[in-house]
């Protein structure tokens, strides 16, 4: 397969992984590197089918009605503050008006939030059990693609892609699709894991962010940089700390057992004992990986990338 940022074909073999977080599989992938401008990616691609099975049914989070459940979902408004601060503030200073389109919305915790702060918004998902729960929350979702939507071209004041684009067989067909769904003063707001972090660096195939099989691409910050200005954008920003996923991801890195989220996924039958102590030693070790998650951000070397784009006319 080709490049999905240059076409080259020729590749060099980075390492193989397997799936160390849900355990999908046992199977292991190849991660290849670009013979010309270096882009990361799966090698081969898995077939649609094939890949359908690496994404378990509950793979978003959706809080329960347990103890344990209710604080967790307080755990994630807290931490997803970051988010909704960042695309608040582009839509306040850009001044676009209409409304916000938030692909792979999940259960809609972000949107629902940005309801509260006078931002109307929409969802899209793959899952028809997402947009249940986010619809629950009074949160409209469709279910379907970017590049099928039932939304007029020019309607948008905001398209946000939080850990989408690594998940897709071609990542530019989304950023073409949300040039075109924008205002002239609208904003794209995309994240994805950055492989020129320094967890990369040091953990190689053990970093969260690699995450195979779901990740087909593997970008790096300048690889974003490109592919944005290749699709019609100017870039307004950028922002390497996440609250909610760089501190999560190192944590996760190291100890993929404790993950709480990937613990629900597999449905592992736990005590209340070990499971209030698996949570307990998850959290220590997501504390303990504040300072150099902070610090890697500040070198803007972090395990994510936030971008705020505007179009170019």
């Amino acid at each position: 397969m080709s490049c999905v940022a240059c076409g080259e074909t020729a590749f060099r073999s980075r390492f193989t992984a397997t799936d160390r977080l849900y355990r999908t599989t046992n199977r292991s992938f190849r991660v290849v590197e670009c013979a010309s401008c270096g882009l990361l990616r799966l090698e081969p691609r898995p077939a649609p089918a094939e890949l359908a099975a690496y994404y378990p049914e509950n793979y978003w989070f959706a809080p329960d009605r347990s103890a344990a459940g209710r604080l967790e979902e307080v755990w994630r408004r807290l931490v997803l503050r970051d988010h909704v601060r960042f695309v608040s503030r582009a839509l306040r200073q850009a001044g676009a008006r209409g409304p916000l389109v938030d692909v792979g919305c999940g259960g809609g915790l972000f949107l629902a939030q940005m309801r509260r702060r006078g931002f109307p918004g929409l969802g899209l998902d793959f899952s028809r059990e997402a947009a249940v729960v986010a619809w629950r929350q009074g949160v409209p979702v469709v279910c379907g693609s970017l590049e099928q939507n039932p939304l007029a071209e020019g309607a948008c004041a905001a398209v946000t892609m939080f850990h989408v684009l690594e998940h897709l067989p071609d990542p530019s067909a989304y950023l073409i699709a949300a040039w075109r769904l924008l205002r002239p003063d609208g904003r794209l707001i995309v994240q994805v894991p950055n492989a020129s972090c320094w967890q990369f660096r040091l953990l190689g195939e053990r970093w969260n962010g690699v995450d195979v099989p779901r990740h087909l691409v593997n970008f790096r910050a300048s690889d974003l940089d490109a592919m944005l200005a290749c699709a019609g954008f100017a870039i307004v920003r950028r922002k390497y700390f996440s609250l909610r996923d760089n501190p999560a991801g190192l944590a996760s890195s190291l100890a993929p057992a404790l993950d709480p989220m990937a613990r629900r996924v597999r449905r592992l039958t736990e005590s209340p004992v070990k499971k209030l102590g698996k949570d307990l030693l998850y959290l220590a070790l997501l504390l303990a990986a504040l300072p150099f998650t902070a610090l890697e951000a500040a070198a803007r070397a972090g395990s994510t990338v936030m971008f705020e784009a505007r179009k170019r006319l």
